[in-house]
């Protein structure tokens, strides 16, 4: 399921071209793009830390689009590497690290009641530990030949629901709102962790193949180099609306 309806992604993605190809005009790389993104985030994480809560939802949705741009760049430009995907998939780890620690931030240093102080800095470690999980369990899958693009809260509904209400409303009385979109965070990102164990388990389930050191094999033994088992496809991270697979849409260093 995804919240997000495929053909708003893809409208929505749409929007961006005239942007990526002028970046591809002024030869900017997309490994730059990414970096950009990852600063940005990296600015949001202090603006929550601060205080200045509007601020940083502002820079999480903007960070967003930083994150479509890239791929699209990538692609277009023909630029795209094996190391582009892994740079752009290891600094959206990153920087969703350095995003709720400042969320956290803002709550110890009085942005939120004290009687909420414990479950608040909770949520931030359990969103962001799930956040962690949601593209391992996806990532980890592909690895062994399956796919797993479910999920209520895939990036780009973590993004969306952090970065719009807060960048309009701030963090609420008392912090109050942010307090329940990090908690809401929380929730849903861990469904969706289970939601994506739940699909591994009944597709893997389904195929009847014992499974190997390596993943699964086929019944009698493995299948020599080259055979049906061993064509895995890329390696694809969690997207942002119109993103292709991350080895799909590779970027330049």
């Amino acid at each position: 399921m995804n919240v997000i309806p495929q053909g708003v992604r893809d409208r929505f993605s749409a929007a961006l071209d005239p942007l990526a190809r002028l970046l591809i005009r002024l030869h900017v790389r997309p490994n730059v793009v990414t970096t950009l993104g990852t600063a940005i985030l990296f600015a949001a994480a202090t603006a929550f830390a601060l205080g200045r809560v509007r601020w940083g939802g502002f820079l999480v949705l903007l960070s967003g689009l930083f994150d479509m741009i890239d791929g699209r760049v990538a692609r277009q430009g023909r630029m795209t590497t094996t190391f582009g995907a892994f740079y752009d998939s290891t600094l959206d780890r990153v920087g969703e690290a350095v995003l709720f620690t400042g969320i956290a931030l803002y709550f110890l240093r009085g942005g939120i009641a004290a009687d909420r102080l414990t479950l608040a800095v909770v949520a931030c470690l359990w969103a962001l530990a799930a956040s962690l999980l949601v593209s391992y369990t996806r990532a980890r899958a592909e690895g062994l030949g399956l796919s797993a693009k479910v999920g209520i809260a895939q990036r780009a509904e973590r993004i969306v629901l952090l970065g719009a209400p807060t960048w309009w409303f701030g963090a609420g009385a008392g912090g109050t709102l942010l307090f329940w979109i990090v908690v809401a965070l929380a929730l849903t990102t861990m469904i969706t962790v289970v939601e994506r164990v739940a699909y591994v388990a009944r597709t893997a389930g389904g195929s009847g193949a014992p499974s190997g050191p390596s993943g699964p094999v086929a019944p009698g033994g493995p299948v020599a180099p080259g055979g049906p088992a061993s064509r895995r496809p890329p390696h694809a991270r969690d997207t942002l609306p119109g993103r292709a697979p991350a080895l799909q849409s590779q970027k330049g260093s």
